[in-house]
């Protein structure tokens, strides 16, 4: 069986010549357990799900992008901010890379969810999005425009609580994740980031109504979130597809 690498809560190396630079910030992840059996089938090939204790995770992810840089240029101040949701996987592949799958990404900029669906094969959606800070709460909307299903949508309301000192192995587990795996042209990359430690803070969940995850082809969750955290952010750098990942011994 493929050995994953060690969790790690720091990035294991930094990028020498970033792709991209972009600020993540006001995110929120709501993660629901899930059985490896039920989303084997929806990774690309060569990865497996990357499990916790038996048990692999869907998450939902609702940030605002901030000021998207390519080649070490400045951040882009209007098409590179926007916000942001996306539905995701947890992966790792013959190398024992640990790594995120997209199913989707909803954006409320055109362009650049047009360029991240052409350039890189990430299966972004233009949505109409916002996120808005009333007193403690945040709260994150999207309603889909295109591609299809037109109308998918999601609302989800927090209320961050106190920064979390020692995050637990599974917190770790759900936010340190170094890359991202992708089919691309005909092959799985792997596209690393590397960014400073997650401020961590548990947080209360007072609403989550969506249709997302159905719609990204993954049953629809029926039991409460088992982890609700958020982040003020961090200052990110992300790479171009590395070697395709070997294939994981059964």
């Amino acid at each position: 069986m493929t050995t994953p690498a060690p969790l790690t809560p720091d990035a294991p190396g930094a990028l020498r010549r970033p792709l991209l630079t972009q600020q993540w910030l006001d995110l929120c992840f709501v993660h629901w357990a899930v059985e490896p059996g039920a989303v084997a089938g929806l990774l690309p090939p060569g990865t497996v799900p990357d499990t916790f204790d038996g048990v692999t995770y869907v998450g939902l992810v609702a940030f605002r992008m901030h000021r998207v840089g390519w080649l070490g240029l400045p951040g882009v101040p209007y098409l590179g901010s926007f916000p942001e949701t996306n539905v995701r996987l947890y992966s790792v592949d013959g190398q024992g890379r640990r790594g995120v799958v997209f199913r989707s990404l909803d954006a409320s900029r055109l362009i650049p969810a047009a360029m991240g669906r052409l350039a890189f094969r990430l299966p972004y959606a233009w949505s109409r999005m916002s996120l808005d800070a009333d007193g403690d709460t945040v709260t994150y909307t999207s309603s889909r425009r295109a591609p299809g299903p037109r109308g998918a949508y999601s609302r989800i309301t927090v209320r961050p609580g106190e920064r979390i000192g020692h995050p637990t192995e599974l917190e770790h587990f759900l936010t340190a994740r170094w890359g991202l795996h992708q089919a691309f042209l005909g092959r799985t990359a792997y596209l690393r980031n590397d960014h400073p430690r997650w401020p961590l803070h548990r947080a209360e969940l007072l609403v989550c109504e969506e249709n997302l995850i159905e719609a990204a082809g993954l049953p629809a969750p029926r039991d409460a979130p088992v982890s609700v955290l958020y982040s003020p952010g961090v200052p990110v750098r992300l790479g171009g597809p590395a070697r395709p990942a070997a294939t994981p011994t059964p």
